[in-house]
């Protein structure tokens, strides 16, 4: 019985050195590209949204989760910079307008992205693409004010994006890669500036905690005007706010209606428990489904729907898209590489920039752990699109 006790104490010993141990030890590194200012991740924008005042130092900044139809067209908003740092910019015709209203009046506005909606790219004449190299092309700024004798390096293919085309008769060029392709571009306005910047990962808490990433994009900021009194951060393009969507929170945000629910939930528990022990309940004959193909689908298609597994539905689009290029095309797809651009617009017919637009987001997304709904629509449309065009 001795024995007995002391084996039961080295495994209550040994359970309580694996909990602290668990406890302790560090999360893996995340290197999700999110963007939002409260992640501390290296692709989060913590360090640049707490330091904005640094660049703005007498400016209010001020975080908004509205469209910017409603934003910019808001009777009390004062004049100042708009900063939108998101994965794509999803604007209306209504929201150009109102924008532009908004910088017409001496404002300015900085939209940082790797991609943009159709409204907002046509509307502008432009379109981002990526560079295909071994490394992120080098950077630098066509001013002489600000540009360095010695172009910008960064890695992990953070620069890789530009502007491969654009309106250069309304747009002024602020920023080339070694290519002399343009990623920084700035349009006018009346009064104010429109500045597109085509790498958001420069203004990553990657980038901005090495000297030459602080510097790179204290040097892009410093094109928005200091003196400011307000300075606005957009959460709405970027779902940088996790909304509530359950109706319990109803429940919790009143305190009588909390404690009904936790009463009621207590009665409906004692009532479980005493009739358990009086009866047994009655189980009921359930009809099994109808093995039929199409309540089969809607079945599955409403258990992707529930779970909202955006990543892992666009991961098995690509995979079937993959697998109906190799059977229709004889196009093996193992990477989707530069090379293998020419090869898809050349077999299936289908239009070059097209083909390079459709390759360049399925690049996009295959890396990303988390899809947004509006990303995984943008996946779908490509791909019908593709079977429009090829006639597949």
């Amino acid at each position: 019985m001795r024995d007995f006790k002391i084996y039961i104490s080295i495994g209550i010993a040994l359970l309580l050195v694996y909990v602290v141990a668990q406890y302790n030890k560090p999360n893996p590194t995340s290197w999700d590209t999110t963007l939002q200012y409260n992640d501390k991740i290296p692709f989060g924008t913590y360090i640049l949204y707490n330091r904005l005042n640094d660049i703005f130092p007498a400016a209010t900044v001020t975080r908004t989760n509205r469209s910017a139809y409603r934003v910019f067209n808001d009777s009390t908003m004062v004049p100042g910079n708009y900063l939108i740092t998101a994965k794509a910019v999803n604007f209306s015709k209504t929201d150009y307008a109102a924008m532009v209203k908004f910088i017409s009046r001496g404002n300015s506005v900085l939209i940082s992205t790797f991609d943009m909606s159709d409204a907002l790219a046509d509307t502008l004449k432009l379109s981002i693409s990526n560079e295909f190299g071994k490394h992120s092309p080098f950077l630098n700024f066509t001013s002489r004010k600000v540009n360095k004798d010695l172009d910008y390096q960064f890695d992990k293919h953070i620069a890789d994006q530009y502007f491969s085309k654009f309106d250069t008769a309304k747009a002024v060029v602020l920023g080339r890669n070694e290519y002399g392709n343009s990623n920084f571009i700035r349009y006018r306005y009346g009064k104010g500036n429109l500045f597109l910047f085509a790498n958001p990962q420069l203004l990553t808490n990657y980038s901005l905690l090495k000297p030459m990433g602080a510097d790179y994009a204290s040097k892009v900021l410093s094109y928005l005007p200091a003196n400011v009194s307000h300075v606005y951060w957009d959460q709405f393009q970027n779902h940088d706010i996790a909304v509530n969507t359950s109706p319990m929170r109803v429940f919790f945000e009143y305190a009588a209606l909390r404690w009904a629910y936790y009463i009621a939930l207590a009665g409906m528990l004692l009532f479980v428990i005493y009739e358990v022990k009086r009866r047994q309940r009655i189980i009921p004959i359930v009809d099994p489904l109808t093995n039929s193909t199409l309540e089969f689908v809607n079945v599955v298609g409403k258990v992707y729907y529930e779970q909202r597994d955006n990543a892992n539905i666009a991961s098995k689009k690509i995979v079937y898209f993959s697998e109906h290029l190799r059977n229709t095309f004889g196009i093996k797809a193992g990477t989707f590489q530069r090379e293998f651009v020419d090869q898809l617009a050349s077999k299936t017919g289908i239009d070059d920039q097209f083909a390079d637009e459709l390759v360049r987001y399925i690049n996009y997304l295959l890396p990303q752990s988390k899809v947004t709904d509006q990303e995984l629509i943008t996946l779908n449309q490509l791909i019908e699109k593709f079977h429009k065009q090829s006639g597949s």
